[in-house]
């Protein structure tokens, strides 16, 4: 068994089971905040985490040689991708529901990854991922649209989404890229920095200055800090050790978190087809697991 093949896959698990909590966590806050600044504050606290993580963890001389060498170029597409992720995300969810816009922007990322892997590389994920990833994603989605108290479908919401999952795909693919010759939390940062400056502006634009309580601005330094900042840290040393679309893959885990919490924190009851959902992810990512192992064997 290849062991750095599964130990990035353990961080992508670890990464995946930080973002399901961004759906309780923004239950438990207080409305009012508007959902392009929750995307844009979390950009710039996750922006400040790394900053944080960069200076306490390294050195002067060596940190100035790597921001030097860092392929800035890509890292503001990478930025880019970011920014419009969490801008598009949260607007499509808003456009629909939660539960069909996050079935559609979670569900369409390892679709985009793979499609994206093609144009690329002129070469196709396994058979294997492939039906690993479909049925994760099958499962995800009935996880989350069977568990929704009520659905709504814009021709909008479904649009942002599809870009949303497009975004999160092409970020992946070009931080993959990059850290095969840069230091992860040095990519991240910059990446963050950049999409924060990018999604700052747009929230200010679209809608001012906004307020809100200290519960609130506690569950936006949650989302940036711990469930930004630290998830993908690991997801992006991950990407060391593992394909680009496997870590996307991977990612279909946050709806188990997600599922989890939803039962023990708010108390909800989901029916059984939600379990029915549960059982093909976890079947889904069985196979995304065996096909990368064997990938990383040969």
């Amino acid at each position: 068994m290849n062991k750095h093949a599964l130990s990035g896959m353990v961080l992508v698990l670890l990464a995946a089971m930080l973002w399901g909590t961004t759906g309780t966590a923004q239950t438990l806050a207080p409305a009012g905040l508007p959902a392009h600044w929750v995307g844009a504050l979390r950009l710039l606290f996750a922006g400040a985490f790394f900053v944080v993580f960069v200076l306490v963890t390294g050195r002067t001389g060596p940190l100035r040689a790597q921001f030097v060498q860092v392929p800035w170029g890509w890292v503001l597409v990478a930025g880019a991708a970011m920014a419009a992720y969490n801008l598009t995300f949260f607007a499509g969810v808003k456009a629909s529901s939660v539960a069909v816009g996050t079935a559609i922007a979670l569900g369409s990322g390892p679709i985009w990854a793979g499609l994206l892997q093609i144009v690329a590389t002129r070469r196709s994920p396994a058979g294997a991922w492939w039906l690993g990833t479909l049925l994760a994603v099958a499962g995800g989605s009935w996880m989350v649209v069977g568990s929704a108290q009520q659905l709504h479908i814009t021709a909008s919401g479904v649009g942002l989404c599809l870009v949303s999952g497009l975004s999160y795909a092409a970020y992946t693919l070009i931080t993959k890229r990059m850290v095969t010759d840069t230091p992860a939390a040095i990519v991240t940062l910059c990446i963050f920095g950049c999409a924060a400056l990018v999604a700052v502006p747009v929230a200010m634009l679209v809608s001012g200055l906004q307020q809100t309580s200290a519960r609130g601005w506690g569950v936006v330094v949650y989302l940036g800090v711990v469930a930004t900042g630290v998830a993908y840290l690991l997801f992006t040393h991950a990407l060391r050790r593992i394909s680009g679309t496997t870590a996307v893959s991977m990612g279909l885990a946050e709806p188990l978190t997600a599922f989890a919490l939803a039962i023990l924190v708010i108390g909800e009851r989901p029916p059984a087809a939600a379990f029915a959902g549960l059982a093909l992810v976890m079947l889904g990512l069985a196979l995304v697991v065996r096909a990368e192992l064997r990938s990383a064997t040969r």
